[in-house]
């Protein structure tokens, strides 16, 4: 008989990629987005609300991106809490072969950036992700009034949705010991 700890990285992973396949992805590829986002002086109003939209619209991206990692993190982290407590009650485990999860660093550094904007997660980030600043990018404005906030600049992709996904899939793939364990799965697809 199956013990729960031995089950619940297989569902872990399913439940992961479900929630990545039927919320994020769908939400994400609904949300208006535009590669370059024009500036400079406009011929007519309705240029101008045009851009203005386009700008309102790439934010609003951002911050739906932003609010994903907070809930990958959260929900990867109930996760663990609830094999830690199994494992403990099974007898312990090797973890010995769970290595190589930088995504799953940079997922919770970037959660807690975006909890809590600036402060020493914030320069955390910068040093372990600096890719994920641009301030030369063609398609971002900060829409905030006031002095640039490091915190606000964080430019979260849908590429780095699927890294975040990836990687916590694929550490649940790792973690199952039945056999067939999906070991290294498509961000998604679950």
């Amino acid at each position: 008989m199956m013990s729960t700890a031995e089950q619940l990285p297989r569902i872990f992973q399913a439940n992961l990629g479900r929630f990545f396949d039927r919320v994020i992805l769908p939400v994400m590829d609904k949300l208006p987005s535009h590669a370059e986002l024009e500036t400079g002086e406009t011929d007519s109003l309705d240029q101008f609300l045009d851009r203005a939209a386009a700008q309102v619209d790439n934010y609003t991206a951002n911050e739906a991106a932003k609010a994903f990692v907070l809930t990958l993190a959260g929900l990867f982290e109930r996760q663990m809490s609830r094999w830690a407590r199994a494992i403990q009650d099974a007898g312990g485990s090797d973890m010995g072969k769970l290595n190589g999860f930088e995504a799953l660093t940079e997922m919770f550094v970037v959660a807690n950036v975006v909890r809590h904007g600036e402060g020493r997660s914030c320069e955390r980030l910068r040093a372990l992700a600096p890719h994920l600043w641009d301030e030369e990018s063609v398609d971002y404005h900060d829409l905030l009034p006031g002095t640039p906030v490091a915190s606000e600049h964080v430019r979260i992709r849908q590429a780095d949705l699927e890294r975040y996904i990836r990687a916590t899939t694929r550490f649940w793939g790792l973690a199952d010991p039945l056999p067939l364990a999906v070991k290294n799965p498509p961000y998604g697809s679950l």
